[in-house]
C-alpha cells in the first residue's frame, strides 16, 4: 500500500470480547474494520493523543489513546511490525511510540495511574493490568480503607467471551502518599472521589433521562418500557429485561412502513444482545407514525450546556418516533440512517417480499439492503458479489411476481421471493445505478446466455424488462445482427451478455441481437424446463440452486461455434454508424461511464435526433446494405462453409 500499512487478523479488545478485523495505519490516522462488517473504529490524526507498544501473549499490542480520554487496544502484530510502524507513525502522525513493560511477577501491591478514563495498576515501573473507568457502574467505600468498583453487566457483554470482569476492590491504607487525605477525608475517600469524577456511576443509580412506556418491539418480540439513561438503555418487559450499553449501538435506522401507519426504528448492535442461545444483532422497535408526544428530559442545565451541548434539548414535542430517535442519537452518539432516493411503484420506501418463509419489507438504502421485521437482515452493498432476477414460477398467478437472488462475497446466498412485478423497473434501476453486478443484465440472461431471469415469452407480460425496452425504443431502428469491432469484453463489464459464437458485441447489442438470443434461450428452455415449473408455485430455493449449478456445468462443456473467417461482414444500420462516430466523444466527456451506460446515452441521443440529422447515417447504412448483398452473393457462389450456412441464411 502506497499510503500506510495494512494488517489483517488484528483483534480489537473490549468488554464485548475480542473481535478480529483489518487495521490500516495511514497518514490521516488509524482505521479498524471488523471482519465480516459491523463495528468500525476510525481515529483521525488530530484526535490521537498517544500510542504505545506492549509485548503480550499473542504477539504485540498497539495501544491508542485519544484526546477525549478513551483508549483502544489492537492485538496481533508481529515483532517485525514494531520498527516499521514506529517510524511511520512518528513521521506521518508526529507521535513517538512508547514501549510499555508488562509485569508478570504476580504482585498485587503497587501504585495506581489514572490517565484519561483509563486506570492502570503499576507494579514498580511495569503495568500489571488496565481497566476502563467508563465501564464502572458503581463505586463504594467499604470501611475506611477499601474502595469497591462494580462494572457494567449488560446483555452485550461477554458475547464472545466466557468470563467478564464483575468487580474490583482496592485497599488504600491511611499511610498512602499518592492520595493524600486528612482527618475527615482518608486517602481511600480521596481515591473514591477521583474515580467517581471519571465515571458515569450516576446513570445506574439515578432515574432515567426519559422513558417511553408500552412500546411494541418486534425483535425481540414483546411490549417493553424503554428507559434511556446516560450511558445505557434498558428494555423492561413482562418476560424479559435487557440492558444495552450505548457503546454497543453501531447505527440507528429510521424506516417508515409502506402504506401502513407505523414507523420502524432499528438499533444495530455490535456485539449483539444474547438470551440463551439466541442472538439479537438488531432491536426492531415499532411506533405509531402519527402519535405526537411532549417529553422533558431529566438532565441538569450543566450537563446540557457542557456534555450534551448541540446534541440534546431540555424538552421535545413532536412525533414519537422522531423524538425517540433524536434523544437516542444524542445520548449514544450513533449515526441515523433514513431511506434514500429509492421509491416503490406506490411511492413507498420498500417493496414487499419474503425471506426464509417470513413475509416482510425489503428497504433498498443508499449503502445497503435491509429486510424487516423478521429475520432482520442487513446487507451492505460492498458485501454483495452479484444479484440475479429470477422468475418465481410458471403459473398464471406467480407470473405477477419475481424473485431477487443475492450472492455475497462470503458465499452466503439470500433469496427474496414474491416481489410484485410492478416493482421490477424501480428495483432494477436502483441496483444498476449502484453499479452492482447483475448476472442477467437487461435481457434476463447471464453472461453465458443462459436464461435465469424473467422469461420474455410470457403471455401475461409483453415488456417484462423495461430497461431493454427503453434501449430498443431509444435506438429507433429494427433489430440488427450487426457486430461492433471496437468492443472487447472485459472483466468489469457488469455482467453484460457476450456472444456465444465468439464474435464481438455493439452498444446496441441488447437491442440488436436480443431477438436472436431470445430464440436461442427459448429453445433451451423447451428442452430443459425451468426448476420453478417442476416444483410448481412454491418451489424451494435449494432446487433453484441445484438447477443453476447444473446449467453452469453444462455451459462450460459446450464448445464455441466456429465462424468462417471468409464470410462477408454484415451490413451496419444507421444507428451503428452513428454510434461508431460518437462513442469516443461520450467516453472522453464521461470516462467513468460503463459500457452499458454508454450504449444507453447513444440511444437517447439517437432518439432525439430529427430525420434530417439521421439521414447521413441512414445513407451510409443503405450503401453498406448494397455492399453486403453483393459480397454475400459472391461468397455463396464461391461455396459457403456448412458451419456458417445457417448463420448466413438467418441474416438474409
Amino acid at each position: 500500500m502506497s499510503d500506510g500499512h495494512l494488517f489483517n487478523n488484528i483483534l480489537l479488545g473490549g468488554r464485548g470480547g475480542t473481535n478480529p478485523g483489518q487495521l490500516r495505519v495511514h497518514s490521516g490516522g488509524i482505521a479498524w474494520k471488523k471482519q465480516g462488517g459491523g463495528k468500525v473504529v476510525d481515529l483521525g490524526k488530530g484526535d490521537i493523543a498517544g500510542v504505545t507498544w506492549m509485548k503480550v501473549s499473542r504477539g504485540y499490542q498497539l495501544g491508542v489513546r485519544i484526546k477525549d480520554g478513551l483508549s483502544y487496544k489492537f492485538t496481533g502484530f508481529r515483532e517485525q511490525d514494531v520498527g516499521n510502524l514506529t517510524s511511520f507513525i512518528q513521521k506521518t502522525i508526529g507521535i513517538t511510540l512508547e514501549e510499555k513493560q508488562l509485569s508478570v511477577s504476580g504482585h498485587n501491591w503497587g501504585e495506581v495511574d489514572i490517565n484519561g478514563n483509563m486506570l492502570t495498576f503499576m507494579v514498580g515501573s511495569k503495568q500489571a493490568f488496565e481497566v476502563s473507568l467508563a465501564d464502572v457502574a458503581q463505586t463504594q467505600l467499604q470501611g475506611k480503607t477499601d474502595v469497591y468498583l462494580e462494572f457494567h453487566v449488560d446483555d452485550t457483554t461477554g458475547g464472545n467471551e466466557k468470563d467478564s470482569l464483575m468487580d474490583l476492590s482496592f485497599y488504600i491504607p491511611n499511610s498512602n502518599t499518592q492520595f493524600v487525605g486528612d482527618e475527615t477525608r482518608p486517602p481511600a475517600q480521596v481515591f473514591l472521589e477521583k474515580i467517581s469524577s471519571m465515571t458515569d456511576v450516576a446513570s445506574s443509580s439515578e432515574e432515567a433521562v426519559t422513558t417511553f412506556e408500552g412500546i411494541a418491539i418486534l425483535t425481540p418480540r414483546g411490549r417493553y418500557s424503554i428507559d434511556l439513561h446516560l450511558s445505557f438503555l434498558r428494555l423492561q418487559g413482562q418476560a424479559n429485561d435487557f440492558k444495552i450499553q450505548y457503546s454497543s449501538i453501531v447505527r440507528i435506522f429510521l424506516l417508515p412502513k409502506s402504506n401502513q401507519p407505523h414507523t420502524l426504528v432499528v438499533a444495530t448492535l455490535d456485539p449483539p444482545i444474547r438470551k440463551g442461545q439466541t442472538m439479537y444483532p438488531h432491536i426492531v422497535i415499532q411506533f405509531e407514525t402519527d402519535y405526537v408526544i411532549e417529553n422533558n428530559l431529566a438532565l441538569s442545565e450543566e450537563l446540557l450546556a457542557t456534555k450534551y451541548k448541540d446534541k440534546l434539548e431540555a424538552s421535545y414535542k413532536g412525533l414519537i418516533h422522531e423524538v425517540f430517535t433524536l434523544v437516542l442519537r444524542g445520548l449514544s452518539g450513533a449515526k441515523v440512517t433514513k431511506p434514500g432516493k429509492f421509491r416503490s411503484c406506490q411511492d413507498g420506501f420498500a417493496v414487499k417480499s419474503s425471506l426464509k418463509a417470513e413475509d416482510g419489507l425489503l428497504y433498498p438504502l443508499e449503502k445497503g439492503f435491509f429486510f424487516l421485521p423478521k429475520p432482520p437482515t442487513l446487507i451492505l452493498h460492498d458485501e454483495i458479489d452479484y444479484v440475479e432476477f429470477e422468475r418465481h414460477g410458471a403459473g398464471s398467478t406467480s407470473a405477477h411476481y419475481f424473485d431477487l437472488f443475492v450472492k455475497l462475497k462470503s458465499e452466503q446466498e439470500l433469496l427474496f421471493r414474491n416481489i410484485q412485478k410492478s416493482e421490477y423497473s424501480n428495483l432494477f434501476n436502483f441496483i444498476s445505478g449502484k453499479g452492482m453486478k447483475i448476472i442477467n443484465l437487461g435481457d434476463g440472461k447471464n453472461a453465458n446466455g443462459e436464461s435465469h431471469g424473467i422469461d420474455e415469452d410470457d403471455e401475461d407480460d409483453d415488456a417484462v424488462d423495461p430497461h431493454l425496452a427503453r434501449i430498443k425504443s431509444a435506438a429507433g431502428v429494427e433489430e440488427s445482427d450487426e457486430e461492433d469491432e471496437d468492443f472487447v469484453a472485459e472483466k468489469d463489464d457488469e455482467g453484460s451478455p457476450t456472444d456465444d459464437s465468439g464474435g464481438e458485441e455493439s452498444d446496441a447489442s441488447a437491442s440488436g441481437e436480443g431477438k436472436e438470443r431470445s430464440k436461442q434461450g427459448n429453445l433451451r428452455s423447451s428442452k430443459a424446463p425451468s426448476s420453478s415449473k417442476k416444483r410448481g408455485k412454491d418451489g424451494d430455493a435449494e432446487g433453484k440452486k441445484k438447477k443453476r449449478q447444473q446449467q453452469q456445468q453444462q455451459q462450460k462443456k459446450k464448445k464455441k461455434k466456429k465462424k468462417d473467417p471468409n464470410a462477408p461482414k454484415r451490413a451496419m444500420s444507421g444507428f451503428m454508424f452513428f454510434s461508431n462516430s460518437e462513442r469516443d466523444n461520450i467516453k472522453k466527456g464521461n470516462p467513468a461511464l460503463s459500457f452499458t451506460d454508454v450504449g444507453r446515452a447513444l440511444g437517447e441521443r439517437w432518439k432525439k435526433m430529427t430525420a434530417e440529422e439521421k439521414e447521413p447515417y441512414e445513407s451510409m447504412s443503405r450503401a453498406d446494405q448494397k455492399r453486403y448483398k453483393a459480397a454475400l452473393a459472391g461468397y455463396k457462389s464461391g461455396g459457403a462453409g456448412n458451419a456458417d450456412s445457417d448463420d448466413d441464411s438467418r441474416s438474409e
